[in-house]
């Protein structure tokens, strides 16, 4: 068995990899933007005023299932076998990071949302959540190396209870002789949108900014973004917003009481309105964003409410100054851009994830790091460079360390290969893109369609510039670095620039002057 590298007082680092569900970075103060004023993310602000935060993180595949399955192996989806969350039934016999650095004198934990269906492989200790999880008494499995060892029901809400757990183990479950790698994984912000009680009234009279482009029109894009079903206006069902969601969870009295009093307060507000729940006007609208964000809001107020705990504890308990902290969410998410919620899409509010990394002694605080191109395809290659542990050949990923320590190699990523599989849920069309932090190509293939966005000329994605003439030259540039790119990590099938550049179909009215 390996010695992990040490640091300058003798210790090997521990790492802490605090991970959430859709929680959005538009939605964490630290990122600014229109929510930054109404964002209660005090702990995970200060955390990035005391490390790195990345603006351009972008996540191979924005669905959860294949999101996790990706930071485990550090592979995409279609090597790793989860490509979407129906087939989301992880290969646990596979190669994982959890798995190497076991091997090679860490003691590994997971506590919190799996959602990769098996049971957790490679940790020392589990205790994580059935499926999704509900957001009150959650159902939870916990194991060790040998495997799932009991189930119970926990009382409490779902992100109190993570937090809760993750001290516990930090406080009674950790081998003081070894170095940890602890994920803690939040259920919250996950559709549903459940806070916690403590959160209840944190929103209560607080009206959330609307973004310029919640009532989009989807003109000058193409089918996809068209035949869609996760507008906010026409595709949010009543329960989710007002009345029980499908994650809730079975309340007891006490629980029960009190979520429907905080509930009571948009049902009544609603009914005032006299409208039918499907009612097209802006009006119902409006008042379904601000409902989704108020409970999106205080969700990820509860999430932040748990970094603060723990981070505390590793401060209480000499931990801190030895200890990586990460925070980061599975994918982005929509929060009313084009009227949307949820992600899929290759669209930047749906991509780029929040990802902040904390490390004592090495990463210099208060950074924002927004030219790096950094993904979660890369969290499996980081961990075992922070350990001392080779890389094996097949992670398609790379080490960050270079770039937390400040430096940026000369061979790092200059694109980005995306690469969406599902047609279910929300019915959005499979698609594949590139982009370089700046231009955006995306490809549909079920339609032919091309979108090309410039984020410098129209960052909100609003014109596919696609068949702007003075565009040419770059578009056939990223379409050859989208047939490099799907080879180079290969992708089935095998792409050319001969089958790229097939005529292709476009049966909307084209934008063709400069921007």
């Amino acid at each position: 068995m390996a010695t992990p590298p040490i640091d300058g007082m003798g210790r090997s680092p521990n790492i802490l990899f605090i991970f959430s569900d859709d929680h959005a970075y538009q939605s964490i103060g630290a990122y600014g933007g229109l929510l930054k004023d109404v964002a209660h993310t005090p702990h995970i602000d200060k955390l990035a005023s005391e490390g790195m935060l990345f603006k351009k993180c972008y996540v191979t595949n924005a669905l959860c299932g294949p999101s996790r399955a990706t930071i485990l192996t550090g592979k995409y989806g279609h090597r790793n076998g989860v490509t979407w969350n129906r087939n989301s039934n992880f290969d646990g016999s596979q190669q994982t990071f959890p798995k190497l650095m076991r091997e090679n004198g860490y003691q590994t934990a997971i506590i919190g949302k799996w959602h990769l269906k098996s049971v957790p492989t490679g940790f020392d200790y589990f205790d994580v959540m059935k499926g999704q999880g509900q957001y009150y008494n959650p159902f939870l499995q916990r194991g060790d190396a040998e495997g799932l060892k009991d189930t119970r029901t926990e009382s409490g809400y779902n992100s109190d209870i993570v937090g809760d757990l993750t001290i516990e183990w930090l406080k009674n479950g950790r081998d003081e002789s070894k170095p940890f790698m602890l994920m803690s994984q939040f259920k919250a912000t996950h559709h549903g949108w459940c806070p916690g009680p403590e959160e209840y009234d944190l929103y209560k009279d607080v009206h959330v900014p609307e973004p310029n482009n919640l009532f989009d029109d989807f003109s000058y894009r193409g089918t996809a973004i068209r035949e869609q079903t996760l507008t906010l206006y026409e595709d949010l069902p009543y329960n989710m917003m007002i009345g029980d969601p499908g994650e809730l969870g079975e309340l007891n009295k006490a629980q029960r009481k009190a979520w429907d009093a905080y509930r009571a307060q948009d049902v009544e507000k609603f009914e005032a309105l006299g409208l039918d729940w499907r009612d097209p006007s802006k009006k119902l609208s409006r008042f379904k964003y601000q409902v989704l964000l108020r409970n999106f809001l205080a969700a990820g107020a509860g999430i932040d409410k748990n970094v603060g705990r723990i981070r505390a504890f590793l401060e209480e308990n000499d931990l801190a100054d030895n200890t990586i902290v990460i925070y980061m969410a599975d994918h982005g998410y929509f929060l009313g851009e084009h009227g949307f919620f949820d992600k899929r899409f290759m669209y930047e509010e749906s991509i780029r994830t929040a990802f902040i990394v904390h490390w004592p002694g090495v990463v210099e605080k208060g950074i924002i790091n927004d030219k790096d191109i950094v993904s979660n395809l890369d969290i499996a290659s980081t961990f075992l460079d922070v350990a001392g542990i080779e890389i094996p050949e097949q992670i398609q990923g790379q080490s960050m360390v270079s770039i937390l320590e400040g430096t940026t190699p000369e061979n790092w990523r200059k694109t980005f290969l995306y690469t969406y599989h599902e047609l279910a849920n929300h019915n959005v069309q499979p698609h594949y893109g590139v982009t370089d932090g700046r231009n955006k190509l995306i490809y549909y293939p079920a339609h032919n369609e091309w979108e090309f966005f410039d984020l410098k000329k129209d960052p909100s994605e609003m014109i596919s510039q696609y068949y702007i003439p003075e565009n040419e030259t770059t578009i056939m540039e990223l379409k050859r670095e989208l047939v490099r790119l799907r080879n180079y990590y290969h992708c089935p099938p095998s792409m050319t620039l001969r089958n790229m550049n097939k005529q292709a179909s476009w049966p909307y009215q084209k934008w063709t002057k400069p921007l």
